[in-house]
């Protein structure tokens, strides 16, 4: 048997990932994947930006670059983030290769094997799955409509050794499609002063909300960081132009941001240059918020004709939370029922989900599973929701 290492020993295979292999088949309705629908890339956009850039950015586009960034694309950023009033000048930017290497960048700086971090339930498959290759000890915490317990958290952050990072992702939560409320934020927030422990600010879906009148509720927790509280942040440009981009950002105060860029000079040198010149001509050019306009409007549309689906087939037993922007909903089933063996009977009729012991930290719990409908066609979304009720109705 090969030596393997005991931090390999701890990861699991991605249950997305393997569904997505069944997802492309032709037959199957896919509510699996928690990504754009090819045909929503603002493709003539980049066909246009690219075919009009001077010849030296093309070939500086193919080069390594920085390892904080493509010094364009720092402040491109930066100025969409002070848009947002994220304190870009007492911090520190990095570009990385989504946001995801970011959440790996933040793990290496801070945890030691058997070290603590505090995480919601459930939980991004990918932030638990990047915790466990660190040998942490994740200390899940329960959400509920509003956000983490705060009761609950509290016990957490009281118990011995002190936890070293508490990662929340707090608009439009994956998988569970919920927006802490503005209370919620600030009693995590109280709560954590004075502790020395990082909170780790995951926004990949910020900007997908469904109404202006909830973008307040966007607002990141690290536009009001304090001294006692340091927040590292975390943002992609994944779900908001093109998932194949690969890129994110870290925004960090300057003394972490300094072990960061060490950490990722180890991990990839530097993210693509290609994708990051894209990106910023992207910014540049004043594209960005249209599409994004474009992205609300679409996925909001699709959301409400999955809702108005549920609400004629899914049996009353079953609960969810409408949510105000992101890509899913998030489904408790009764105590008892398995989702997978509904997984199982909806895979045979044409339509496929992600269980909840996926994203459950400690990969046990399976009363509860997610629907996304970012991806799946408009056309097709009736049919597959009519697939999964009625095999849910089996099992109740």
């Amino acid at each position: 048997m090969y030596p393997f290492s005991q931090s390999v020993g701890q990861l699991r295979t991605s249950e997305i990932r393997d569904l997505m292999k069944l997802a492309t088949r032709p037959d199957i309705i896919s509510f699996a994947g928690g990504m754009p629908n090819n045909d929503l890339f603002p493709t003539e956009a980049i066909d246009e930006i690219y075919k009009n850039l001077p010849k030296k950015i093309k070939q500086a586009g193919f080069q390594y670059g920085p390892t904080s960034g493509y010094p364009p694309l720092i402040e491109a950023v930066k100025d969409y983030l002070r848009t947002k009033g994220l304190p870009v000048d007492e911090n520190e930017l990095m570009i990385t290769t989504g946001s995801l290497q970011a959440i790996n960048i933040v793990t290496k700086v801070f945890i030691d094997p058997g070290d603590r971090i505090i995480t919601e339930t459930p939980c991004f498959i990918g932030g638990t799955s990047a915790f466990k290759s660190y040998q942490a000890e994740i200390d899940p915490v329960p959400i509920d409509e509003d956000g983490i317990i705060i009761e609950e958290l509290e016990k957490k952050l009281n118990q011995k050794p002190a936890p070293k990072i508490v990662y929340l992702t707090p608009y439009f939560h994956n998988p569970a499609g919920i927006i802490y409320s503005r209370e919620r934020k600030q009693k995590v927030m109280d709560l954590m002063k004075g502790r020395n422990i990082i909170l780790l600010e995951d926004d990949p879906y910020g900007e997908i909300y469904f109404n202006e009148t909830d973008k307040d509720l966007t607002v990141p927790m690290k536009v009001n960081e304090t001294d006692d509280l340091p927040i590292c942040y975390t943002g992609s440009f994944s779900k908001i132009l093109g998932p194949g981009m690969r890129l994110g950002w870290l925004l960090a105060k300057p003394e972490i941001f300094q072990k960061c860029e060490l950490v990722k000079q180890s991990m990839d040198a530097c993210s693509p240059t290609f994708t990051q010149v894209l990106a910023n001509e992207f910014l540049r050019q004043n594209k960005l918020e249209p599409y994004l306009a474009f992205l609300r409007e679409t996925y909001k549309r699709r959301m409400d004709i999955m809702q108005n689906c549920l609400e004629e087939t899914m049996p009353k037993e079953v609960k969810w939370v409408k949510p105000k922007g992101g890509f899913y909903m998030w489904f408790h089933l009764p105590e008892g029922i398995d989702a997978t063996e509904i997984l199982k009977d909806s895979i045979e009729k044409g339509a496929v989900f992600v269980v909840g012991k996926t994203f459950d930290p400690h990969g046990v719990k399976n009363n509860w599973f997610r629907l996304a409908f970012s991806h799946t066609p408009e056309d097709k979304i009736h049919e597959g929701v009519e697939i999964i009720a009625n095999a849910v109705k089996k099992f109740i």
